[in-house]
């Protein structure tokens, strides 16, 4: 039941005039839910792996969601490559769930792996720094579910994963995503 409350404090009310706005009241709302989930899962649990565990499946019901609402409001046409694809997030989604548009850089030839790169991050707006005792915990592994979940659902399988984190010490926010190859399309056949 939690996936469905988290997806609806992203979903901002439609209007048409402000289409592709963010909607500040709910992300507010949801950057204060998301720390108090955080916190209580670092209670229920001893390890930071665990914990980062519960955080990338959360994310991953979530963009499973959140993609049918983001193609809805954004009306955008199909991604042909994967770094329009990367763009697209960075450029589209990240400035209409939280209000900011990371930089997008490819990182390497054969144009699979890309990096967002956020020089603000709003899920840590009231967090200060992690505890030592916390210090492989990766405060926002929703983030990376919440991609991998959105591409899984446009046939494209991905690895998301933080590679650096202003929370860690690193001077930037640094989202590695690897597209692995097209999802296979899961085509059931009648049994007659």
């Amino acid at each position: 039941m939690l996936l469905g409350q988290v997806a609806v404090i992203l979903t901002p009310p439609f209007h048409p005039a402000h289409a592709g706005e963010p909607y500040k009241p709910h992300l507010e709302l949801f950057v204060l839910t998301y720390g108090a989930l955080v916190a209580q899962l670092c209670k229920d649990y001893e390890k930071d792996e665990d914990v980062n565990t519960f955080l990338d499946r959360m994310g991953y019901g979530i963009g499973v969601r959140l993609i049918d609402d983001f193609l809805a409001r954004s009306a955008v046409k199909k991604c042909r490559s994967y770094s329009e694809t990367a763009d697209m997030i960075a450029q589209v989604a990240f400035k209409m769930y939280l209000g900011v548009t990371p930089s997008v850089s490819c990182s390497n030839t054969a144009g699979n792996e890309f990096s967002l790169i956020l020089d603000k991050n709003p899920l840590v707006d009231f967090v200060e720094e992690l505890p030592a005792e916390r210090a492989s915990l990766c405060y926002c592994n929703l983030l990376c579910g919440v991609i991998r979940g959105a591409l899984e659902m446009v046939q494209l399988a991905a690895e998301v994963t933080f590679l650096q984190d202003r929370l860690k010490g690193d001077a930037v926010t640094e989202i590695g995503i690897t597209f692995l190859r097209k999802a296979e399309d899961r085509k059931h056949k009648r049994n007659k």
